[in-house]
């Protein structure tokens, strides 16, 4: 997201409570290290199987950042997918996974 790469320190006080953030350069900064302090969020990629195209595995991706506590939640319901082509970029794999209001697309073509 940022072509600096600060290096950020977040100092908190007993509670968990941010009392101070360091190193960063701009206001971006700031509010990236306090989001990732309180409430870290990640794109999820991986693949799924696929049938009736020429690759045995479609490449996916959240459409949405999902919090990255879900992460391995959300794996272990991509596990039990199985599509079947042909699927276009962009294409609803997983509607609403978990409730998290974020789908899972295919992030490319796979024609049969």
């Amino acid at each position: 997201m940022c072509p600096l790469g600060c290096e950020v320190t977040v100092k908190s006080d007993e509670s968990g409570q941010i009392t101070e953030v360091l190193g960063n350069q701009c206001i971006k900064g700031e509010k990236y290290a306090r989001d990732e302090f309180t409430h870290p969020l990640r794109v999820l990629t991986s693949t799924v199987a696929i049938e009736g195209a020429l690759a045995a595995r479609l490449p996916i991706r959240t459409s949405e950042l999902i919090p990255k506590d879900r992460m391995l939640d959300c794996m272990k319901e991509i596990r039990n997918i199985k599509v079947k082509a042909p699927v276009k970029l962009g294409d609803r794999v997983i509607e609403n996974i978990l409730g998290l209001n974020v789908d899972v697309v295919a992030s490319r073509d796979l024609l049969n």
